[in-house]
């Protein structure tokens, strides 16, 4: 079944070399006083100060003082940048285009998302099968801000109800709306408490879901590690729904997620100690109180169900394959050792899709598109002509459907959508964007660099065609690095306003990330960690050495982990950048595991009661804990939300305060936390654009521009 799902993307910023900027006029800087607590952590013997603990208290009024002072400061600078206004406008007229998602078919609608351009949330719309439109639902009717969101749609098998979540002020909580697809009436109670979800359809009597209890203290930062999914039926209260998993200690896992098959005969559960490797259980819908089987009782791997043929269960896996394979195997013995290849590995990661009769397989290759299509006996039909080199996605159909659709995009290209014909593979643009930005103007290339151990990383820049290299360019590097996360070419509307102003944008992609598979993962994982704070710097001495950029024009910028990425490289190499802009980032690694769910990303981190080694690795990069005084650190802006309860807020309170109470120089160093807002997903349109319009206009002012750069060349070519 196709979900809509509606999320958001990140970016990042990167600068190195000695300081020659231009001079400007410096905007004086009074940061509000953070008082220190005498709080002291021990681990393995060793005392460790925490004196900002205090602004952990995310329901403390003392805390949201501190906020409201912290944003009166940073928002008295942002309003004395001269080009500020400028960049907010040019944002708003390139954003201002209309855009519109993939159709989908549910009972007897076509669905699609669409936005006219400027709108907070983008619209549900659908057509009847005489082709009528129609509003279906209008996320932005939700709230007048917009910072109620969508979360997703879920339609029932006939397409006759739909489930779908919102999110308030970006939180990870969810609601559970349940509305007649005819008349547009809700028919339920909304259900609460629910995240970390899917919502899954057995038939049309009810839906699988997944939640934590609530927590005691705060519901934003409070620890959550016991998920259960639950069964709702149609026409019952969510008191009398069904605990499916998770309510014993021997079935406590931090994430466990349910999904019927398509063809409703069984129940896939995979529960989860941290964000990469599951277990996997099957439940037989077709008997009545079944027991689970048993496909994988370990979390060694990320394997998964993508669909079913009868008793034959087909699995995307990267058990004993690190760039994942698909199999087959007999419900009767599902067991590893009885796992038949029909996509074997390849040298290039896998990933698969069932789409019509057909398996769609797309393949990275130096993190870009190849696509495949599969029959379900392995056997190679085609190779799926792309419009272009970047990334196509989307992919997947139900059985009875011949036309697929998948979006294709690069970092100059706006995305399109394009038709799949299953049947002669021939594809054709569906709909394209009638956007204000002349792709043919810029150019996208990838180089390969070396990083510190000698390891060949890919890296695309992106910039305006005939750009002089003498060192001058404001340069973004954008990193990640972690969760098997890939990084693939993307368009976005921001970094065209970016790359307008002469700007560079770089995307190194990073270990740590997926996509040369797990063994690359891996590399940058626990006490590996540093290899990645390695392959950015690289990446930032790489631009400065071909002479796109130097320090004094170079921004590094990352969101979440890479946050953490930002926070660790400027500590390590305040040298390098002008400007650094960490964005609700992972930064005290001692504690990152004590708020919600962060004790799942210890695959990634480890934690400090893991062993002393591991306590002194993470202690020995963890930005908060890094920040030395006396120390000229770049012109820095965190960003956060005061409702994100993934990345607490509290990470960049505390490196704010450790930077402002520790800067030399007359570098700024100022954090900018949004209201009603979380971790990024569903964050309004409105809020986006002020968001770039602060980072850019930050950014150009520490590199010494006082003017904008477009209107600066302007200027010579008259």
């Amino acid at each position: 079944m196709k979900k809509l799902l509606i999320a958001t993307l990140s970016l990042s910023l990167f600068v190195a070399c000695k300081k020659e900027t231009p001079t400007k006029k410096l905007i004086s800087v009074n940061y509000p006083e953070t008082k220190t607590v005498n709080t002291t952590d021990t681990y393995f013997g060793e005392e460790v100060k925490d004196p900002y603990r205090w602004l952990e208290d995310d329901m403390s009024e003392e805390t949201a003082a501190w906020v409201k002072a912290q944003n009166t400061t940073t928002f008295s600078y942002l309003d004395n940048i001269p080009f500020r206004k400028d960049l907010k406008e040019r944002l708003e007229q390139l954003w201002n285009y209309e855009k519109v998602g993939a159709p989908f078919k549910e009972g007897n609608y076509t669905y699609f998302s669409k936005n006219n351009g400027l709108q907070n949330q983008n619209v549900i719309y659908r057509t009847n099968k005489n082709g009528d439109e129609e509003v279906f639902l209008d996320p932005n009717t939700f709230s007048k801000d917009g910072t109620i969101s969508l979360g997703g749609l879920s339609f029932s098998k006939d397409g006759s109800i739909l489930a779908y979540s919102i999110s308030e002020g970006g939180s990870d909580w969810r609601k559970i709306i349940i509305m007649n697809t005819e008349t547009k009436e809700i028919v339920e109670d909304t259900l609460v408490d629910v995240k970390f979800s899917q919502i899954s359809w057995y038939k049309n009597n009810g839906f699988y879901y997944s939640s934590y209890d609530k927590p005691e203290g705060s519901e934003l930062s409070a620890k959550t590690d016991q998920h259960k999914v639950y069964y709702h039926k149609l026409g019952t209260s969510q008191k009398q729904d069904k605990l499916i998993y998770g309510g014993t200690p021997n079935e406590k896992h931090r994430y466990v997620y349910a999904n019927v098959t398509e063809d409703d005969k069984y129940l896939i559960i995979t529960p989860r100690i941290s964000t990469t490797g599951n277990k996997l259980y099957i439940k037989d819908l077709t008997k009545p109180n079944s027991a689970l089987i048993t496909v994988l009782n370990n979390t060694n791997s990320n394997t998964s169900v993508i669909d079913t043929k009868g008793s034959t269960l087909y699995l995307v896996t990267n058990l004993n394959a690190p760039n994942k394979r698909l199999v087959k195997v007999d419900i009767t013995n599902p067991t590893p050792e009885h796992w038949e290849d029909v996509i074997p590995e390849t040298n290039n990661v896998l990933s698969v899709s069932t789409s019509g009769k057909y398996f769609i397989a797309e393949y990275m290759v130096d993190a870009v598109s190849q696509v495949k299509q599969y029959d379900y006996n392995g056997t190679l039909i085609r190779e799926i002509t792309l419009p272009g080199i970047g990334n196509a996605s989307g992919f997947g159909s139900k059985k009875e459907e011949t036309t697929d659709y998948f979006s294709f995009t690069n970092y100059n290209t706006p995305s399109s959508i394009y038709t799949l014909n299953l049947e002669t593979g021939e594809t054709e643009l569906y709909w394209k964007p009638a956007i204000a930005f002349n792709s043919d103007d810029y150019e996208s290339n990838q180089v390969f660099y070396t990083s510190k151990d000698g390891t060949k990383m890919p890296m695309i820049i992106t910039h305006k065609k005939g750009i002089e290299l003498n060192g001058k360019n404001p340069t973004i590097l954008y990193g990640y690095g972690g969760f098997n996360i890939s990084l693939n070419p993307s368009f976005s509307i921001a970094m065209a306003v970016w790359m307008e102003q002469g700007g560079v944008y770089a995307v190194p992609n990073l270990r740590g990330g997926g996509e040369y598979g797990k063994k690359w993962h891996d590399a940058g994982t626990k006490m590996q960690k540093q290899n990645v704070f390695d392959d950015f710097i690289a990446a930032g001495e790489y631009l400065i050495e071909n002479k796109y950029t130097s320090s004094d024009y170079l921004a590094i910028r990352g969101g979440s982990n890479g946050g953490l990425l930002v926070g660790a490289t400027m500590t390590q190499r305040p040298d390098l950048a002008k400007v650094a802009l960490p964005a609700v980032g992972v930064l005290d690694m001692l504690r990152y595991h004590t708020f919600t769910a962060g004790a799942g990303w210890a695959y990634d981190y480890g934690t400090a009661e893991d062993s002393k080694e591991m306590f002194e690795y993470l202690k020995g990069y963890s930005p908060v804990h890094n920040v030395k005084a006396g120390t000229e650190y770049p012109a820095t802006l965190i960003t956060t939300g005061d409702h994100d309860d993934r990345v607490v807020p509290a990470h960049s309170f505390k490196f704010a305060a450790q930077l402002q109470s520790k800067q030399a120089g007359n570098n700024p160093v100022l954090i900018r936390i949004e209201t009603d807002a979380g971790h990024g997903a569903g964050t309004p349109v409105s809020k986006i654009i002020e968001q770039y319009a602060d980072i850019f206009g930050f950014t150009l002012y520490n590199m010494g521009f006082e003017v904008l750069p477009s209107k600066t060349q302007q200027k010579v070519k008259e």
